[in-house]
């Protein structure tokens, strides 16, 4: 049985929507949770839901909460004992094989990084975005803002990182990868994609060449690979659209539909359009490249995120995409294809 240590401290709903999306996964996915927490905090809320003695979940104390407030730095200089560390410990020791949080992502990102320590070969852990497509599949945008300067070597690893992830977790067959560039033809672009490009094309990829902003959605592309700072930014403006679409596609539809029949219709539609664009139901953003599985949920996760992210944090776990991850690093700069930088730190 796989064990996913799970920070129950972190969202803006912990440690509620942490314990039930806990209780949720133990029940029913086949796995084991280690809730990180105030002890008496976690068993408080634990001990609402009847029948939790028999599930295989555990609580593991921790006295420290890193808050959305806290800098990446002092999270992980001064907090040493917070849920956040204490659970990315328990991967580093081998007493768990997956960390899952929906806290301050800065501060997990650079918590992952130094306690967990990075996949040999990776020379940046890079932050892998999912984003629903026109036909129904999804795509993946890496990174998303983890690495917001980055070199070509470090996209021809977040090409291989995130077609890893694509065909065990999302099993697309033979994923189609791409830069996120502003034309299709190789010569467009900055200086990063240019350069990025003939790395790609030389990887053991099904590498697509160029795509544009248009198609994140068309679903013609698996995987988009950016620097960190186009990717949030197309993250953050994704975001916002969505929560406008569902308000105006709500107010449309009150405004026109009316009888009863119509507006269970109207209810109906929304809440289809809803769960297809609900971040919930991928469960989190996971951090490539660090060892052990590293999920980030966003934090405003509810019970069914925390479920779902903690199913990923297994699936990344049970599928070793981070012994493929290494594997395939290592070919590539074997044959010089994706070498980091001589002075790369």
């Amino acid at each position: 049985m796989l064990t996913i240590a799970l920070d129950a401290m972190g969202g803006d709903h912990a440690p509620k929507a942490e314990v039930e999306g806990a209780v949720r996964a133990a029940s029913s996915l086949g796995v084991k949770v280690l809730l990180v927490g105030q002890q008496d905090v976690v068993r408080q809320e634990l001990e609402q839901h009847e029948g939790y003695r028999e599930l295989p979940i555990e609580i593991v104390h921790a006295s420290q909460r890193v808050t959305m407030e806290d800098s990446a730095a002092k999270a992980v200089r001064s907090k040493r004992d917070s849920s956040m560390r204490v659970a990315s410990r328990l991967v580093r020791d081998g007493c768990a094989q997956g960390f899952v949080s929906a806290g301050n992502t800065g501060a997990i990102m650079a918590t992952a990084k130094m306690v967990q320590g990075v996949v040999p070969g990776v020379e940046r852990p890079a932050l892998l975005g999912i984003f629903p497509t026109m036909l129904g599949t999804p795509v993946i945008l890496v990174d998303v803002g983890a690495n917001v300067d980055c070199t070509p070597e470090m996209l021809a690893q977040f090409a291989i990182m995130g077609e890893i992830y694509s065909r065990n977790i999302l099993h697309r067959t033979s994923p189609r990868v791409g830069i996120l560039s502003i034309g299709e033809e190789a010569h467009k672009g900055n200086d990063l994609t240019r350069a990025a490009w003939p790395l790609l094309k030389n990887l053991h990829i099904n590498f697509i060449g160029n795509v544009e902003g248009r198609d994140v959605y068309a679903g013609n592309v698996d995987v988009i690979v950016c620097d960190g700072f186009t990717g949030n930014v197309a993250l953050k403006v994704s975001e916002g659209l969505v929560d406008m679409f569902k308000k105006m596609l709500r107010e449309s539809l009150e405004a026109t539909i009316s009888g009863k029949i119509g507006y269970a219709f109207s209810k109906n539609a929304l809440s289809s359009f809803r769960k297809r664009l609900d971040h919930s139901e991928y469960g989190g953003a996971p951090l490539l490249g660090v060892r052990g599985g590293c999920i980030i949920g966003h934090g405003s996760s509810n019970a069914n995120a925390i479920k779902n992210a903690i199913r990923v944090a297994a699936e990344f776990s049970g599928g070793n995409v981070n012994r493929q991850i290494e594997e395939e690093i290592f070919r590539a700069a074997k044959v010089g294809q994706a070498l980091p930088p001589a002075n790369a730190d």
